[in-house]
């Protein structure tokens, strides 16, 4: 219940820090329907982004937020195909501050992945 409510709060300064950093005329996020999003991502990534539910799925968790934000747009845009995402991200009809949600919520989240170094 706790991952819940933090989860909630941290949506709701998301859509906050969006609605701030976006033109006036832009709708602001829904909080409750930017949650249901991370919850559908988290399905198949993990609910961080840190356990992808098959091999051949990416890491989300501290993937840069701009990589993240691009390719949301180009399979909402249909620039970039996979059938699964295609058809999931057409599912949940992705906003800007969707996008702009779920990239900065996935960027911010530790990575199990590292760099090593020579």
């Amino acid at each position: 219940m706790l991952k819940h409510i933090s989860l909630l709060v941290f949506v709701a300064g998301l859509a906050g820090m969006t609605a701030a950093n976006a033109n006036e005329s832009a709708p602001a996020a829904d909080p409750a329907a930017l949650t249901q999003k991370l919850a559908a991502c988290g399905a198949c990534h993990g609910e961080k982004g840190d356990k992808p539910l098959a091999p051949d799925y990416p890491m989300l968790a501290g993937q840069h937020a701009d990589y993240i934000a691009a390719a949301l747009r180009h399979y909402r845009d249909g620039r970039r195909n996979h059938p699964i995402m295609s058809a999931q991200v057409k599912a949940l009809q992705l906003t800007e501050e969707d996008i702009l949600g779920l990239a900065n919520y996935f960027s911010q989240q530790k990575s199990p992945l590292a760099i090593i170094h020579r």
